[in-house]
C-alpha cells in the first residue's frame, strides 16, 4: 500500500476512536487508545502491545527498522491526531507521552534506524516516565498536576 494511503487510513481510524474521547481531560485521548483491555487504565503490558503494533502499523517495507520516511510518516500522524484529538496538548505529562515517541528517544544504538526491539524495549522506561504515582497503571490522575 503506498506511504500516504497507510498515512490516510492510520489518521483515520485514530480519528474515529477519538471521536468517542471526551475533550478536556488530560490523558483521555491517551488512556482510549492505549487501554487494550478498556478498564480506563493502561498498564505496562498493555504499552508494549500498542508500540509493537504501531511499530509494524509504520515498517512500511517489512524490514524490522523504521527509517527516517518511515518514522516521518509515524510523526506526522501522531501530531496530526494529537492537534485533531487532544488539542495540541505537548505539555506537562503530555509532554512525556510525546518524547518518548521520537526518533532521538528510540534510537538506541544511535545507528539512524529504529529496530522493533528498540522501539518496543524503551515502553517500561517511557512508561514509568508518566505513571506519576508508580502503581504500574496510568490512569487520568496521572495526567493531573504534580506535586
Amino acid at each position: 500500500m503506498h506511504v500516504r494511503n497507510i498515512s490516510f487510513v492510520v489518521a483515520a481510524t485514530l480519528t474515529a476512536s477519538a471521536a468517542l474521547a471526551q475533550q478536556g481531560v488530560p490523558g483521555e485521548h491517551f488512556i482510549e487508545n492505549w487501554d487494550g483491555d478498556f478498564d480506563g487504565a493502561v498498564t505496562l503490558a498493555e504499552t508494549e502491545t500498542k508500540r509493537a503494533d504501531l511499530f509494524r502499523m509504520f515498517d512500511m517495507d517489512g524490514n524490522d527498522s523504521l527509517d527516517a520516511e518511515e518514522y516521518g510518516l509515524f510523526d506526522e500522524t501522531r501530531r496530526a491526531d494529537m492537534d485533531a484529538n487532544a488539542g495540541g496538548a505537548r505539555k506537562g505529562p503530555m509532554r512525556n507521552v510525546e518524547d518518548g515517541l521520537t526518533f532521538g528517544y528510540n534510537d538506541v544504538d544511535g545507528d539512524g534506524a529504529v529496530s522493533s526491539a528498540e522501539f518496543v524495549g524503551r515502553s517500561a522506561d517511557w512508561f514509568a516516565g508518566f505513571d506519576a504515582d508508580a502503581d504500574g497503571r496510568i490512569t487520568p490522575a496521572d495526567f493531573g498536576p504534580r506535586p
